[in-house]
């Protein structure tokens, strides 16, 4: 891809990124808060501000890190899940979602209010629930939010660009003006005793928090950013900076033109207009200023709670790929491809937000769970720096580390002490609910484990013990990831074991290693059990021969013998039994009629595979240099996440290979691929011409091969032979051959995709 003036165009420069922070933030501190705030604090309360600007930045600073070393949908809440685990990850990710139902319900009610003040609403009494004509007008708006995403419309960069000038513009000159009517002496005394003095700036700063919600939305776009180890870091902070300055002027410019205590919310609704009326009336245009910002209200309001639905679903989509939520929640819509049943279950929520909160409840309590994520963003930082795992390579690091984090770390978590025993239970419902979810619901089904406990896992004689049993009780289950390894042959047993703890190592998972015993039909199982030494002379030497390698490794090994009328169909059935995640197999002379799959005909045309395999051939297993060639395709993705294990493991060199008519259309492809499955920094290669022929040339430079298996039809393998077989021959180096668990119909299994 090349870069220019363009590229700022499609939301990859600079300014697109900065729009995306100052955009979210803009409304909640100016055009919403303004009365409460005032009420909270008085003059004082422009300083709460700044306060608040000054802890967003720590977190800022680190955002900007994690986001450019995990460019990863999902933002805070995957960089807390990668680090810390699955158990924090649910914490994050409930308390993400929650948080932002909470500001989408806040500034969806602030758009309310600025609607009612130009259309006529009536106010509704639906039996013991009444609903203000704001209320009413938050309704619909929240109603048409919701439509929006879920069908799919969005806005552009450049629209977004278009709305934050705009508001910058409308701003700029609401300030100018206000400044030349204010009076400097309203604000005195700047800390007034009725609000509680100085102690009053904290508890305000709670309240006015949730206006710095958007800067962490920016990391979710870093791998779309041009030059993301500049941009990132400056858009993140500089939206911060600008926010954080605009709201300081603009609230002492509110308070110099109408004293602090008429602002507050038993005077006025939409203190900015007042205001706004004033100043522009000193130039005789005070219907045209109450116009403008009026006009101004509705447009940030509107673009926060838009922006805050579309990051809910980002989460649950995140969350979904982890396994800490159904991925049913993330099923994409036929027609308009969103992720609808998120987008329906978020908006409920936040209509049923809009009618039972308040203002100041909903933006404190949404304030409580982002500050909660925003502390563990902080500890998530400090995690991934001392445990520097190999793939950690950020762009972009934090000053003056380890200062900042836990300065961010601190000030995060200490600011939830400041709000009121409501707000702050509100929100910890939902932290232990997620808690108790991860334990009742997402223990059993994550697979994910943590860096953080790796670290103490692969370290326990260093580690306190209370720290390794602390790592080990909170470790996925579904999680207790199973590599079984059928075993037949003493020659491979090795490779297969090498191949399998590494595996297991890096999921934090088990050997299972199987044998099977054939006997035959006439046979009565249970009698071949009682005898096999009759049937396999020393049976158990295979395995005893691999529960030592495996031990070498130090992964938890566990040993089968399976006896059985069938051999080869056994492992399919074993892989079912012993609930395998992965299976990890030799590669036989026979492809039992079904060239460049794992099943044999039969049970490619009668079954879906239990699990995950890999075959791998006879020539040894060499990961140095690992070859993955790819088309895109569900088999390919799982050659990637093997690559990735072994480079983890080994240090591999990995290579990507596209072969592709055009060299620009197989760079792109891959260049997006190799982000998206986590090999940005692998060397990327793009061959023209024969594909057997470019994959045997590029593979003589490399020790293995990890191919997915052909998603060509049944039919067509059997007339036409099969690619991965012609590479096999082909190539000297190893093979691995990749075949991932998914669901196909009877017309895919026969004709192919």
């Amino acid at each position: 891809m090349t870069s220019g003036d363009e590229e700022l165009a499609k939301d990859l420069g600079l300014l697109a990124a900065l729009t995306i922070g100052v955009g979210t933030m803009i409304g909640a501190g100016i055009f919403v808060l303004p009365g409460q705030a005032a009420a909270a604090a008085g003059p004082a309360v422009a300083l709460s501000f700044v306060v608040g600007g000054v802890i967003s930045l720590f977190t800022a600073l680190s955002a900007s890190e994690l986001g450019t070393a995990m460019p990863k949908a999902g933002g805070s809440y995957y960089y807390v899940n990668h680090a810390l685990g699955p158990l924090f990850g649910s914490v994050a990710g409930w308390g993400n979602w929650m948080g932002l139902a909470f500001a989408s319900a806040f500034y969806t009610l602030g758009f309310g209010e600025y609607l009612a003040t130009f259309m006529p609403l009536p106010a509704l009494a639906l039996g013991p629930v009444g609903l203000s004509s704001f209320q009413l007008g938050a309704l619909l708006a929240g109603t048409a939010f919701i439509a929006i995403n879920y069908v799919g419309a969005k806005e552009t960069g450049r629209v977004q660009v278009v709305i934050v000038v705009t508001l910058v513009g409308i701003l700029t000159l609401f300030s100018v003006l206000g400044f030349l009517q204010a009076d400097i002496s309203t604000l005195r005394p700047f800390f007034p005793a009725e609000t509680g003095g100085v102690t009053a700036v904290l508890p305000a700063t709670g309240l006015v928090f949730v206006s710095f919600l958007g800067f962490a939305k920016i990391t979710t776009v870093a791998e779309e950013l041009e030059n993301p180890g500049r941009n990132l870091p400056l858009a993140v902070v500089g939206s911060v900076v600008i926010v954080t300055v605009m709201y300081a002027i603009i609230m002492v410019v509110l308070m110099g033109v109408v004293n602090w205590r008429q602002l507050g919310p038993a005077f006025t609704k939409t203190p900015v207009l007042d205001v706004a009326e004033i100043s522009f009336g000193s130039v005789g245009l005070a219907a045209v200023g109450v116009g403008l910002l009026t006009f101004a209200g509705l447009l940030a309001t509107a673009s926060s709670a838009n922006a805050s639905i579309l990051a809910s679903s980002r989460i649950n989509f995140a969350m979904g790929r982890d396994k800490l939520i159904t991925s049913k929640l993330n099923e994409v819509h036929p027609d308009f491809a969103t992720p609808y049943r998120s987008i329906a279950v978020t908006g409920g929520l936040i209509l049923l937000f809009i009618v039972v909160g308040d203002v100041k409840t909903l933006a404190k309590a949404g304030s409580v769970l982002h500050l909660i994520v925003y502390g563990l963003l902080n500890v998530a930082l400090v995690v991934m720096r001392e445990a520097n795992p190999p793939d950690y390579q950020p762009e972009f690091e934090v000053p003056f580390y380890p200062v900042v984090p836990i300065l961010g770390a601190v000030t995060s978590f200490g600011l939830i002490a400041f709000m009121k025993p409501i707000e702050i239970g509100l929100s910890l419902v939902f932290v232990v609910g997620g808690v108790v979810w991860y334990f009742a619901y997402a223990r059993g089904k994550a697979d994910k484990q943590g860096i953080l406990s790796q670290y103490i896992l692969s370290r326990q004689k260093q580690m306190p013990d209370a720290a390794v049993s602390a790592a080990t009780s909170v470790q996925p289950d579904g999680g207790q990831y199973r590599v079984m390894v059928p075993l037949a042959n003493p020659k491979n047993e090795k490779d297969l074991i090498t191949l399998a703890s590494a595996i297991a190592k890096q999921r934090g998972g088990t050997v299972d290693a199987v044998h099977i015993v054939s006997v035959p039909d006439q046979t009565p199982l249970q009698h071949a059990a009682e005898h096999l030494d009759e049937h396999e002379a020393d049976y158990h030497a295979v395995l005893d021969d691999a529960q030592r390698d495996a031990e070498t490794f130090g992964v938890d090994v566990e040993t089968h013998t399976v006896v059985s009328h069938r051999s080869f169909e056994e492992i399919f059935g074993a892989a079912r039994t012993h609930d395998a995640d992965i299976v990890v197999m030799g590669w036989g002379e026979s492809w039992h009629g079904s060239p460049g799959r794992v099943e044999s005909a039969v049970d490619d045309l009668a079954m879906d595979l239990p699990s995950d395999f890999l075959v791998l051939n006879e020539r040894g297993f060499d990961p140095e240099h690992i070859l993955v060639p790819t088309a895109g395709g569900p088999d390919s993705d799982l050659s990637a996440q093997v690559a990735k294990l072994l480079r983890q493991k080994y240090g591999s060199q990995v290579t990507l290979l596209n072969v592709a008519d055009s060299v620009a259309e197989g760079e792109a492809f891959l260049a997006e691929w190799a982000d998206e499955h986590g090999l940005g920094d692998a060397e990327l290669l793009v061959e023209t011409g024969d594909v057997e022929t470019a994959i045997a040339r590029v593979a003589e430079d490399c020790s293995m091969v990890v191919i997915g298996a052909t998603e060509r039809g049944l039919l067509s393998r059997l007339v036409r032979g099969s690619l991965i077989m012609d590479v096999v021959d082909d190539v000297d180096c190893s093979v691995l051959l990749a075949e991932k668990a998914r669901e196909r119909g009877l017309f895919e299994r026969l004709l192919g995709r």
